[in-house]
């Protein structure tokens, strides 16, 4: 790297000379968020539960991984939760159509009712023949 030198003014009145650096034309990458699989959380959480806390192997783990307590007291509480990512089974392909699952849930329900219906009317229909053949009448049930 080529130094250049340039020459101010000092404080006494003399020229100092000083050295001045050019700028590193490297370009840095952008930093990003990094992601942990449920594997690797639930291997970490396994050997965090392996360690002993009064030698300190809870930390150098830590240090060893990179990570933070902040990282095994969100995973303990997921996995406590049963909510710990990457563990269910994601649905791949498109999305449900929201309309078509409503339109799904409302025949079913329709469906259900219907068949209440019959049934409530075949109870009226057994009723109404019990009732002829005991020879009740509705003008008899009234006062």
């Amino acid at each position: 790297m080529s130094e250049q030198k340039s020459v101010r003014p000092g404080s006494n009145g003399h020229q100092a000379a000083e050295a001045v650096v050019a700028p590193n034309p490297e370009v840095v990458p952008k930093a990003c968020r990094r992601t942990f699989t449920a594997e690797y959380k639930l291997r970490i959480l396994a050997e965090a539960e392996t360690c002993d806390k009064k030698s300190g192997e809870i930390g150098a783990l830590l240090r060893r991984e990179g990570l933070y307590h902040s990282h095994l007291e969100k995973w303990r509480r997921l996995r406590r939760e049963g909510r710990l990512p990457g563990l269910a089974p994601r649905q791949r392909g498109p999305k449900p159509d929201l309309q078509a699952t409503e339109i799904a849930r409302l025949r079913r329900e329709n469906e259900r009712l219907q068949a209440r219906l019959k049934q409530a009317e075949t109870i009226i229909e057994v009723q109404k023949k019990l009732s002829a053949l005991l020879g009740t009448t509705e003008s008899d049930e009234r006062p």
